[in-house]
């Protein structure tokens, strides 16, 4: 099923529309990437079975695995849209360095 590729397209798709801006972007994405691994998380280390059996069903482990799931039989788009996940990683990481150096103190 394509529920979880539903559900973030039109996430991504809301955040694009109302906030407009790269950044916005890279800060959904990560939150989303942050969410989906605190969840694996839970998933891996409670003892309920129903629940980590929901969480397994409906979302994936991050956002790696759901390249995976869908473009598995695209080699080619699968390695793009991987590293392009990576650059946006790594320009969140810029914004993180940025503000923790302009905010000099925690």
């Amino acid at each position: 099923m394509y529920i979880d590729l539903i559900i973030l397209l039109i996430l991504i798709i809301l955040v694009v529309l109302f906030f407009k801006r790269f950044q916005f972007f890279v800060f959904f994405l990560a939150m989303v990437e942050t969410t989906l691994r605190i969840l694996a998380f839970i998933k891996n280390n409670i003892g309920i079975k129903d629940v980590s059996n929901a969480i397994s069903k409906w979302l994936p482990e991050n956002i790696f695995d759901m390249i995976d799931k869908y473009t598995s039989s695209i080699p080619l788009l699968q390695t793009g849209l991987k590293w392009a996940f990576v650059i946006i990683m790594t320009i969140f990481l810029g914004y993180l360095i940025k503000i923790f150096v302009k905010k000099k103190r925690i």
